[in-house]
């Protein structure tokens, strides 16, 4: 089998997964079919806007297909004669059904080093946990979540300054990377593949709303990797004041303490106490308006010295 008469659908959602699409067409991969989630509203007027990969597979001519519970509805898949499936980040459970229908079976890109970190949230639990590395597992897909054997993976350096955002960017590119140099090498039976230690399984469970406010009890180290882990989507956030203030970069300062949550200092920053130090907002958004750096938040804010964020 090669790339050229492999029959492809492939399945994902955000920008993380598009670049991996973008990646195989480019290498010269025959992709029949995307499955996408269907799109969302967004902004503040709620537009509905088709998902990264949806608007990259429009502009390539290739077929798009939005089951909004692919557990329910996929009899269309046969249709399009898979010899193999491969998904990145698309959002849903995949029935058996689905598993069984193409030729060579599913494969998934997974933002980790199997074993550790099965699950939704992958990038942002690395990043939580103050990781050094992480990386990407090419995978079979098997009905328990992540449990598949393992063909290949690439693995990624967690600098000091990456968020989610940088993070997700690079997951992408070795994901990408790692599909290109394997994906027939699966196919055509290269990688026999190998089956996971379940004593070595670890879980990055989906991130939470209630996990997204800022509790400033904790002490500083977790929650500036807990900025990171979030930013800059779906962003940390606080109340001051009753609004949502954005918290998407932020680093260590030494300052005296304050009271939890307090504004100790208005000096060239925008300085916070939590349970142990104190951190530098470096950059915010208040709900309502754009991000901006710390310094310019201040400047802008009246009579912010001594306020508390909870």
């Amino acid at each position: 089998m090669n790339k050229e008469s492999l029959r492809i659908v492939y399945m994902g959602t955000p920008e993380i997964s598009a670049t991996v699409l973008a990646g195989i067409l480019d290498a010269g991969f025959h992709v029949v079919g995307v499955v996408t989630n269907p799109d969302k509203p967004v902004g503040r007027k709620g537009i509905l806007t088709p998902s990264p990969v949806k608007a990259l597979a429009l502009s390539q001519g290739i077929p798009v297909y939005q089951p909004v519970k692919i557990r329910l509805d996929h009899d269309w898949l046969a249709e399009l004669m898979p010899d193999v499936i491969l998904t990145m980040a698309y959002g849903q459970i995949v029935p058996q059904a689905v598993l069984d229908c193409p030729k060579y079976g599913c494969l998934n890109l997974h933002g980790s080093l199997l074993p550790a970190l099965r699950g939704a949230a992958p990038i942002q639990r690395a990043l939580d946990l103050g990781l050094a590395q992480t990386g990407v597992t090419l995978m079979e897909m098997v009905a328990k979540m992540d449990a598949g054997k393992m063909y290949s993976k690439a693995t990624v350096d967690i600098e000091p300054g990456d968020n989610y955002t940088s993070l997700a960017q690079k997951i992408a590119i070795a994901a990408k990377d790692l599909a290109i140099s394997d994906l027939l090498r699966v196919v055509n039976g290269e990688l026999p593949g190998e089956e996971q230690d379940e004593s070595q399984v670890t879980f990055a469970n989906k991130i939470t709303p209630e996990e997204e406010k800022l509790d400033f009890a904790s002490p500083r180290e977790p929650l500036l990797r807990h900025i990171r882990a979030l930013s800059l989507t779906p962003g940390a956030y606080a109340f001051l004041e009753g609004k949502k203030l954005k918290i998407l970069r932020a680093e260590p300062a030494a300052l005296p303490l304050g009271k939890i949550g307090e504004v100790v200092s208005v000096h060239k920053g925008f300085f916070v106490s939590c349970a142990d130090g104190v951190i530098n907002l470096t950059e915010v958004q208040l709900e309502g308006k754009k991000p901006c750096d710390g310094k310019s938040f201040v400047n802008g804010y009246r009579d912010l010295l001594g306020k508390v964020l909870s």
